[in-house]
Order: C-alpha cells, then structure tokens, then sequence
C-alpha cells in the first residue's frame, strides 16, 4: 500500500461496521448482512402494497364497506408513520440489531394474525400491528446500513436498498393479483406469502449482522412518543374522513386540525425538555435536514399515490384483471430499478449527489404532470412511459435525501435524523393516499353524473353504476354505455388526482435547489461516534473526558512536534499533555463558539486548547455534537486558541480578552486524501504491484507508491484541486487520468488498465543476427503502431499492444513482410530471416 495508518487512528477503527473479528466489514461481509436487511425491508414494503389488488374480494369476503376499505389501508400507513420516530430514536439507545428482529417478529405476528381475521375490525387492528413493525423494518434498514457503510460508499449499497424498494412498492400489486386470481390460494395468501421472507430474514440478520453496541444510559423519550403519535394519528383521521364524512371546511375540520396543533405544540415543548428527545428538535437547526425532510414528505405523495392508483385505474378505467394491472405497472418498477442503482454507483465513484437529486425532482413532475393527461382510452405505451420517468424520478429522489441527511448529522443522532426523513415521506403518503382519494372519489361522482345525463339518465341508473354510495363498481354486470361512462370517470379521475400531484412534485424539486452539497463523509459513522471511548489509552480517555476544564497557571509541562498528518493523532496528543495538568481553579471569562468545516457544517469532538504566549495550557475543550466549544481564559490579555480534528488542517488564532465573553468560531480546512483500487480492464481481478504516481498541473510528482494484494492504494495530504494520476502494471497498458480532489475527506477512485501485449523476436540473416535492420509494425488500417531498430544481437520489440492483426516489415536486405496475430496479455516471439534472393 502507498501510506500506513496512523497508529491513533487504528485504535477507532476497530469498532464500527466491524467483522467479529473487529477489522472493518468487508464488501462480501456487508452485502451478507444487507441480504437479510433487504429481506426484511422488502416483505416491509410488500406487506403495505399486496394488498391493493385484492382489497375490494378481501372487504367483500368479510362484510365490510368503504370505511372499512380505506382504513384497512390507512391503519398500516397510520402506524408505519406514527413508530417511525421512535424506532429511530430506540436505535440510536440500544442495539439496532435487537431492534430490527423485534420489527421483524412484530411484522410476522401481524401479518399472520391479520389473515386469520374473520371480520373488518380484525383486519384492521391486525394491519395496525404489521404496521408498527413495517415502521421499524424501513426505518431501521437506512439505520444499520449508515452504522456500517460510509456515506461516500454508500451511494453504491443505496442502489440495492432503492431496487428493492421499487420492486416491493410495484411487485406487491402484481403479487397481489396473481394470489387473488389463483383459486386455490385465496387472499389469506396476501399476508402469509410475506412470512417465510422475514423468518429467513432473522435468521441471515443473526448470523451476519455485527454491530458496536454503545453502552451508556438510556432514558426513551415516552412522552414526545406519545404526542407525535397522537398527533399523528388525529391528522391522518382528519384527512381520511374529510370529504367523505364530512366537508373540507366542517367543525370537524376546525376540531380535529385544532387538536392536531395542540398536540404538536405539547409535544414540542416535551422535546424541548426531555433530555433523550425522540425527533432532537436542534436537528432542524441544520438547513439540510430541514429540507430533506420536506421535500421527503412531497416525494412520498408521488411514491404512494402511483402505487395505489395505477391498481384503480388498470382494472376500472381499462378493465384489467389484478394481475395484468401488476404487469402493466412493471415500467415504473424498471425506470426506479435503473436509477436508483446506476445513481448510487455513480454517487460512491464520484462522490457527487446533488445533481441526482435535482434530476429527480424533474423526472418526478414531468412524470406525474404527464400522466395528468392520461384518459381510459390512452394508448398504453404512452402511459408506459409516463410511468417510466416517474420511477426514475422518485428512485433518484427517494434514497439521496436520506443519504445527503445522514451525511450531516453526528454519529449520535443517526437513527434520530434518519427516521425523521423517513418519516415525512411515510407523512406525505400517508396523507396524500387519504386526500387524494376523497379527491378521487368526488371526481368520480361528478364525471359518472355527467355522463348519464348525456345519456340521458337519471340517479338510478347512478346507483347501478355502484358509485353512488362509493362502493367499487363491478364492470362486467354493467350495460355497454354505462361501463364506457364509468371507465371513461375513473380513467379521467385518476388522471386528476396525478395532476393535482404535480405541483407537489414541483415543490419537492424546489425545494431540493436550497440544499446544498457537502462533500460525502469517508467514515463509517459507528467508527466516529466510537471514536474517543474505551479503546484509547486509560491516562488519555481520562484526559479527553476532562472537557471545558481550565488549567491553573504556573509551571506546566509544554511540548514542541512537528505538525501530525492526522487529526486523531494531534487530538490523541493534545489529549495526553492536558493528563499532565492540574486541575485548574473555578472562574475565568468565558471564550465559546462553534468549530465548523466546509459548508459550515459542526465538527464535532474536535480539539480546541487554550494557551498563553509563553506556552503554557491554560483550557481545553472537545466540541459537542452541533460543534459548539467553551474555554475560560484567565484574565484580560492576549492568548492563542488551537482547534484540531480528525480529517482537518490544525488551527491556530490569537484572541484578545478585556474582561467580557468572547464569542469566536472556528473554521477549519479539511486534510485531502485519494485512495482507489486498480483491476484489469478485461477480468475485473485486482492488479497488484501496479506503480502509482499522482502529479499536479506543472508536472511535479505529488506521491507516489504501489498496490498491494487487493489493487488497493492510498495518499494522504495531498493539496485539492485536479492532480493527474498514472498507473502502469506488468503486462498492461499504461493509464493517466485527471482526477479532482476534494476539499475535505478521501476521494475514492477505480482505474481499470487494459492488457497490454508484447511483440519480440530476432532478426537474422545468412551470417547470424543481423545488426541494425529496421523493424516497423503495421495495424490492419495501415497505420504504423511502431519502429524499431535491431542491435548487435538482431533482437527487436513491441510493447503495450492490443491484441489483433498486425503486419510485421523487416528491412536491411530485399523487405520481408509477414502477417501475425498477437493475442494479447503475455509476449508473443517472432524471429524474421532475412536475406538477398539465392542465398
């Protein structure tokens, strides 16, 4: 490998995204693990979706009515939405392993429970429990994956995250609708068929998921859980019912979106309190997860109105069966399949998100405002493409926001900032599927209404459409001209409910233009938030627990080093000469503020000392979560305040104290480090021993150094900004690329070399080798590849060949041309004779 690790650094790797063995995860460790969070996700996902297709024989089969209907479709969303939160916070207390497998055994229970129900009330109260569980599966699943994989690498394990998210999302109705056409199955089968995926599930998870467990004191937030759920709850009854049961604008409109505030001021006041807050209200501090959050919640319209009413529109407006209504949904399932893989492996190569997030939030609002458009009888490639370009909007949207979230917040905050994402888009789906549908079933009415008048009928015959009383019609029972009326209502009512979507899109999208780019962490963030616990030595944990303390002045013991080419190694240093002090008297004037990177983004658990101009430490602080720091200077005078952090440049200011608080916050420039693997072009195998030089603009040689046994290098402290990168390897061709480092981190690349042949032999004539004959080596297109020149010993060749025909031409006596084929890596031998004819 080109450089070591710091031994400072060594010591926290050991714990985060670890191997039992306590090395870093492997990528064949990861994707075990991921197996079993992708299984759990998927039947999550499938669980809320299966349904759809068969809901109207289920409801029949049991008795129910529209109310039953629709809440046996709200009660998983209710509560999927409502726990979200508070699985987030749980992760961020206790075991995250633990919690997921109680969200799978959770979700089977319900999910068995709910196809045994004999009655609506069973089923819904049933739907109520899977959704708990589905809450803890979707939300837990970004979790652990941020705990084991660093968000620059994680673009690339987001695209299996988001691929199975699309075919969970789109696959259930087609699943769905295949258990409902099968006879011998029966719907009971749409909560079964979900079971024996979560058993497998807990089983991969047991056996391969292996996380640090951060022991410290819990205390659950159980009053903010209650309130948000509460409110929660109160909101999504509101929109339900609102149209249907009663009018937009009723009292209890004022009664129920009243009680929803006041239940939302309670629980900010809660959380302003609490000293574990479920959602940190501080996170909302940070512009990036204010706005992930909101453009999530427009995003999760898009993403749940097209599943459930693409269902409604193939089978009523167009009169498929349930399972070609899954078919026919298959494009949107491709287009979020495609982008959100090829933008997460984009994402980890490049280190670049933003673009994707804008592109989306495009694709989005082109794609619903062109399926605004659509009618019963619009030819269905059109259609098909329309739902094309919503899936690639939403899977470009959907798992950056998250990613772009969890690249701002501390380790500690994780699940907190992750499930709060996650639960506004669950908010916006959950609402827009209630909203939208009231919507959708007044569009119905008034269309149905207008088209028997123009045939000339009355309310009678509306009833026998079966959309008088907001029941599900039944197409086949009902006279040609009628069935056109009702397929022609459908088809243009949800075309209104994806063009009243639209502008929700457009929000999402304008929303997403304010946040800004920060450059992806390199770290994995169970590695951070372990940093500075138990695996540091005992003299130095003690010294680093010693925050905000001052030293006394007077004789104290100073050390002069060469500035560390790592942040943890200054801070382990810093740490160790403060064990050496006293403790230092009460008093002082206060200096406090915040250390903060690019982008203005908190570095937290950075260093900042306090020194005199002789000196001598006079305070030492570790910044907090947000970045903030506070030290005490002495009395009036001069003093120099130094601020250090791992993946930072050192910092040092002179600050002047006259006897009141000093505010002053810090800035600090990130350390640039470039690492890559380099494989060959045609097996994708690591090329070991390849020699790597990176140079600046001028031509001056910045580093240099060599592969080891997995193509792998790494430099450290390299200036940012665009460096060229040569790599050459035995037996390939040599490669230069531009590439651009960034201002803070590692970036990351992969070089793939090509095979390169080699063409040698000797030239000979009557008397042996024969000296200075001139060889030139010809492609098929006639251009010269290259020239060479024979000497005492005739030898001559070719290096850095592609495999293929070449023409070989030997001058020096009468020419001699000979056709070759080189075939590729390795040497190719070819000795030429060459002599005057009759000899």
């Amino acid at each position: 490998m080109a450089t070591t690790t710091p031994a400072g650094v060594r010591a926290h790797a050991k714990h985060a995204g670890t191997a039992p063995s306590g090395a870093p995860m492997s990528h064949r460790q990861i994707m075990e693990a991921l197996t079993g969070l992708l299984l759990g996700m998927f039947v999550a996902i499938l669980s809320s979706t299966i349904v759809s297709n068969a809901l109207p024989r289920i409801i029949g089969d049991l008795g129910g009515g529209q109310s039953a209907y629709t809440w046996v479709v709200t009660a998983s969303l209710l509560t999927m939405t409502a726990s979200t939160p508070l699985w987030g916070k749980l992760a961020d207390l206790f075991s995250k392993k633990l919690l997921i497998q109680s969200a799978l055994v959770i979700f089977v229970l319900g999910s068995a429970a709910a196809g045994l129900s004999q009655n609506p009330g069973m089923l819904i109260g049933f739907r109520a429990v899977q959704g708990i569980g589905m809450g803890g599966l979707s939300s837990l699943a970004q979790i652990i994956l941020a705990a084991m994989i660093s968000p620059r690498e994680r673009g690339r394990y987001n695209g299996y995250l988001g691929a199975t998210f699309a075919t969970a999302m789109v696959g259930g109705p087609l699943i769905g609708g295949v258990i409902t056409d099968t006879s011998w199955l029966g719907w009971r089968w749409c909560f079964y068929v979900g079971v024996p995926f979560a058993v497998i599930a807990l089983i991969v998870l047991q056996k391969t998921l292996h996380l640090p467990i951060v022991k410290r004191q819990v205390k659950v937030d159980w009053a903010g859980a209650f309130f948000i759920t509460a409110a929660v709850c109160l909101l999504l009854v509101w929109v339900t019912f609102a149209g249907d049961k009663y009018d937009w604008v009723s009292w209890q409109t004022y009664a129920m979106v009243g009680g929803t505030l006041a239940l939302l001021l309670v629980f900010v006041l809660v959380e302003t309190k609490a000293s574990e807050p479920i959602i940190p209200l501080r996170l909302f501090r940070n512009r990036t997860i204010t706005l992930a959050s909101i453009a999530s919640m427009f995003v999760g319209v898009a993403m749940f109105a097209g599943t459930v009413f693409f269902s409604q529109y193939f089978q009523l407006a167009r009169d498929k069966s349930p399972t070609m209504s899954g078919v026919m949904t298959i494009p949107m399932i491709a287009g979020l399949f495609v982008s959100s893989t090829v933008s997460g492996q984009v994402i980890t190569r490049t280190g670049r998100w933003k673009a994707w997030l804008i592109a989306g939030g495009v694709l989005v609002t082109a794609g619903l405002g062109l399926l605004g458009t659509i009618r019963y009888d619009t030819e269905y490639w059109h259609i098909a493409i329309f739902m094309a370009l919503l899936g690639l909007g939403v899977g470009m949207m959907m798992q950056n926001l998250v990613l772009c979230t969890q690249n701002q917040v501390d380790p500690s905050d994780l699940g907190a900032a992750s499930s709060t994402v996650t639960f506004f888009r669950s908010l916006g789906g959950a609402m827009g599927v209630s909203a939208l549908g009231a919507v959708l079933a007044n569009r119905i009415t008034d269309y149905v209404k207008d088209g028997l008048a123009g045939l000339g009928a009355q309310g009678s015959a509306l009833g026998h459409a079966g959309t008088g009383e907001g029941n599900i019609p039944d197409l086949a029972a009902l006279p040609a001209p009628v069935r056109t009326v009702v397929e022609s209502a459908y088809g243009h009512g949800v075309a209104d409910v994806f063009l009243y979507s639209a502008p929700l899109a457009l929000l999402a999208l304008l929303v997403s233009f304010f946040i800004k780019e920060v450059p992806l962490r390199t770290k994995v963030a169970s590695a951070e938030a372990e940093s500075t616990e138990a695996e540091e030595p005992a003299p130095v944990a003690e010294a680093v627990a010693r925050t905000e303390e001052q030293v006394p002045a007077g004789p104290a013991t100073t050390a002069v080093t060469e500035p560390a080419s790592d942040g943890g190694t200054q801070r382990l240093a810093a740490a160790a000469m403060v064990a050496t002090e006293e403790r230092p008297a009460s008093g002082g004037t206060p200096i406090h503020g915040h250390v903060r990177g690019a982008e203005s983004t908190p570095v937290p658990q950075a260093s900042v000392t306090l020194i005199s101009l002789g000196g001598r430490q006079l305070g030492r602080a570790v910044a907090q979560a947000d970045g903030a720091y506070a030290v005490d200077a002495p009395g009036s005078g001069s003093y120099v305040l130094i601020a250090s952090a791992d993946g930072f440049q050192p910092q040092a200011s002179t600050i002047v104290v006259d006897g009141e608080p000093v505010t002053y916050d810090i800035l600090l420039s990130g350390t640039s480090g470039l690492s890559g693997t380099v494989r060959d072009a045609g097996t994708a195998l690591p090329v070991k021993d390849a020699m790597v030089v990176v140079t600046d603009v001028r031509g001056d040689v910045l580093a240099t150094g060599t592969t080891g046994e997995q193509g792998g290098f790494t430099f450290a402290d390299l200036v940012p900004g665009t460096v060229t990168v040569a790599v050459n390897a035995a037996g390939h061709r040599p490669r230069a690329l531009p590439v651009d480092i960034g201002g803070t981190g590692v970036t990351r690349i992969e070089i793939d070399l090509p095979s390169g042949a080699r063409l040698q032999g000797v030239v000979r004539a009557s008397g042996g080798p024969l000296t200075d004959a001139r060889v030139t080596l010809v492609d098929p297109a006639g251009n010269v590849v290259g020239t060479a020149t024979t000497g005492a010993d005739g030898a001559y060749a070719f290096t850095d060949l592609d495999g293929g025909e070449y023409t070989v031409i030997a001058t020096g006596y009468p020419p001699v041309a000979t056709a070759l084929t080189v075939t590729g890596p390795g040497v190719d031998d070819h000795d030429i004779e060459l002599g005057h004819p009759g000899e």
